[in-house]
């Protein structure tokens, strides 16, 4: 999608699936399985979808999917589906690895830095995009390398360690300009350190959501996933950013919804319904 003065692509790492109850915590599953119908171990689908952003001068890359460093047990447990991967995504637009400047990590979950890493021929755990500074919000760093036991199950240390190890790794604390027209934005909520971001090009603003706001579904305030440490801080966040998204028209970008990548909301009587927008547009 052209965007203002950049382009803007999701970038697909395949799709798995999670416990719906989980991502949906305290809301009765009567009401999320109209939407997000369940498999018979109780798992939804959701797709592992990274965005690429195409600037003049950088090319930045917003998570980086599950990645391949998992075991079969794993495999089976997430519902792992690799019909596509980061590769070949970024193939199908014309970029290698290699090409890649800039990497943003919206926290630091498996499902959301497992690309980060791959395993080389030696079997060593190294940088997948080998030229990339990856920007991780410093709070994010200290949960991930010293989890509580709620939360050691996500961070998974061959993600993330490497990057420190090699060079590759800028931590920032809070909110931040990254390149000109790229922000990120500090919410917790689903993390201590969790962020979003904001992509503004030519009077236009697009916000990759991360796990703040996962699928179209979750544009509900009150739908907040289980899995989040701060679950008032997660609505609090929603309900300011969504307003103002309605209010400046930003085009939304969801990271693991199994449809949607793209979409706007509109104003219908006294809440916001969801437009979506297809993926060539």
């Amino acid at each position: 999608m052209q965007f203002g003065n950049f382009e803007i692509y999701p970038i697909y790492d395949g799709f798995f699936a999670l416990d719906g109850g989980a991502m949906f915590g305290v809301v009765p599953k009567v009401f999320w399985e109209k939407t997000n119908p369940p498999d018979n171990r109780n798992r939804i689908t959701l797709a592992l979808r990274t965005m690429l952003i195409k600037t003049p001068k950088e090319l930045v890359l917003i998570d980086t999917g599950i990645g391949d460093k998992f075991q079969e047990k794993f495999k089976d447990i997430y519902r792992i589906d690799k019909s596509y991967t980061i590769e070949n995504s970024l193939q199908a637009v014309g970029v290698k690895p290699d090409e890649i400047n800039i990497v943003i990590n919206t926290h630091l979950h498996f499902d959301h830095c497992g690309g980060n890493t791959r395993v080389d021929n030696q079997g060593e755990v190294v940088p997948k995009f080998a030229n990339a500074t990856y920007y991780i919000q410093e709070a994010e760093w200290k949960q991930a390398v010293n989890p509580d036991v709620r939360s050691k199950a996500s961070y998974l240390l061959e993600n993330f360690a490497p990057l420190e190890k090699f060079g590759n790794l800028k931590l920032i604390d809070g909110d931040q300009e990254i390149i000109q027209g790229v922000f990120v934005i500090k919410t917790a909520g689903h993390t201590k350190g969790h962020q979003i971001v904001l992509i503004k090009s030519e009077a236009k603003t697009c916000v990759y959501w991360g796990d703040l706001i996962p699928t179209v579904s979750h544009l509900n305030v009150p739908y907040v996933m289980g899995y989040d440490l701060f679950p008032l801080t997660t609505m609090e966040w929603k309900e300011r950013l969504l307003a103002k998204a309605l209010e400046e028209k930003w085009l939304l970008f969801f990271e693991h919804d199994p449809k949607h990548s793209f979409g706007y909301l509109k104003a219908k009587q006294d809440r916001w319904e969801f437009v979506p927008v297809p993926e060539n547009n």
